[in-house]
């Protein structure tokens, strides 16, 4: 089994996606959100076929859920996307040289974008719509836990395509099997650039094997540093929403430090918050005595694989610091340049924090959780990018281009 005829038809797919007007690219995706929103039976029965294969106790089965509330918000997104400015042939730069040659720098769809992502169907419709905004082909490579919610999607896309007279392979649904990605990941004549979403192992994976560009929207190892000036009431509140609001997710917190300074007040407040989500904790010595003495259910001794590990589930763990020096070295060693927080009070400690802290968005006194594309104005976003190079952040629709020179002559020979 191949994939290549797929790939061959994404490539071919490319003039037709990137010569439609902007104004057909806007109405296609306010057609795709009505169609959402008009076919959520079909998406949530599509998705329970999905959801029934999954134990419940998998942490990705949040993520993997679409309802009625999820798939308005998808709707609603689409619309965001459409209402933002066109990316693609924005002049970026323009010189009059001297020998009469005039160049200009203007933006550009990248071609065929490959994405590989885990569980996660509003994906799907995400990087489709971003696709589509910036003139790009997308091929995705889903995973086989999300099968029929995805080919539901797909086909909704895809009939939207149609109604506008472009090539329904402008988004194409690779088959899951894991055989394949190898291909994908070699196929340096058809797929322009490749972003892998999930885990740090698919990252690790898609890292050491591929043979196209990749960008990396990495895996989410966050911190909260609760500094010793802290409204500790404020403090618990956002550690707590940080860490149980939507757990399963790359922006959700991981670890909490807290200055020895406040360390027994802070844990007292904290510890009913956590155990009324049932939240297990990974506890270093200070803070594991601190969380005994509150009669904290659902604690563990911290080893040291605790620390630098992405939950992604109702657990967390716990550090008491000296300082804020002790919290910036361990968030060195231990982050994953995601998103890190410091809730504090101390305008100079915050600044330090911020300007110090190597990662794509840094906190004062807010929850790690807003680190969103939608959420940030972006409409959507196809990951969390944790690299520096062409993304960091929510790498969304303005990131989706790349630079190409043109340049204008009247005859010019050089010398």
């Amino acid at each position: 089994m191949t994939i290549q005829p797929l790939l061959e038809k994404a490539r071919q797919a490319t003039e037709s996606i990137r010569t439609l007007p902007d104004a057909q690219k806007q109405a296609l995706l306010q057609q795709l959100s009505r169609s959402l929103t008009e076919n959520i039976p079909a998406i949530i029965a599509a998705n329970k076929k999905d959801l029934d294969l999954m134990p419940d106790e998998d942490p990705k089965k949040d993520r993997l859920l679409l309802n009625a509330q999820r798939i308005r918000s998808l709707a609603a997104s689409l619309n965001d996307i459409a209402r933002l400015p066109d990316p693609v042939n924005q002049l970026l730069l323009e010189n009059h040289l001297e020998n009469g040659l005039l160049v200009q720098k203007k933006t550009v769809p990248l071609g065929v974008v490959g994405v590989i992502y885990e569980s996660r169907p509003n994906v799907t419709v995400d990087v489709a719509a971003l696709c589509i905004r910036s003139g790009n082909v997308c091929v995705l490579r889903g995973g086989s836990d999300a099968i029929h919610t995805n080919t539901c999607l797909v086909a909704l896309i895809q009939d939207a395509l149609r109604q506008f007279d472009a090539d329904e392979n402008t988004v194409q649904l690779l088959p899951p099997d894991r055989a394949l990605v190898t291909e994908m990941l070699t196929a340096v004549k058809y797929i322009d650039i490749i972003i892998p979403r999930g885990s740090q192992q698919l990252i690790d994976f898609v890292r050491a094997n591929s043979r196209v560009p990749l960008i990396e929207t990495g895996a989410g190892v966050c911190h909260t540093y609760v500094e010793r000036s802290a409204n500790l009431e404020q403090a618990a509140a956002i550690v707590t929403n940080a860490k149980v609001s939507r757990p399963s997710v790359c922006n959700a917190l991981d670890t909490v430090l807290v200055d020895t300074a406040v360390a027994a007040d802070f844990i007292a407040l904290l510890a009913p918050q956590l155990a009324a989500y049932n939240v297990d904790i990974y506890a270093e010595p200070l803070a594991y005595a601190l969380l005994e003495a509150n009669h904290y259910p659902h604690l563990h001794p911290a080893s040291a694989e605790d620390f630098g590990r992405e939950f992604l589930s109702l657990q967390c763990s716990i550090k008491v610091v000296p300082n804020t020096t002790a919290a910036l070295e361990h968030i060195q060693e231990y982050s994953s340049r995601h998103s890190e927080a410091i809730i504090s009070r101390d305008p100079i400690v915050s600044e330090q924090f911020l300007n110090t802290v190597d990662a794509a968005a840094v906190y004062v006194n807010a929850s790690t959780r807003f680190t969103d594309g939608g959420v940030f104005g972006l409409g959507a976003e196809i990951g969390i990018s944790t690299q520096k190079l062409h993304a960091r952040g929510p790498f969304a629709l303005e990131k989706l281009v790349t630079e190409k020179w043109f340049v204008y002559g009247s005859g010019q020979t050089r010398q």
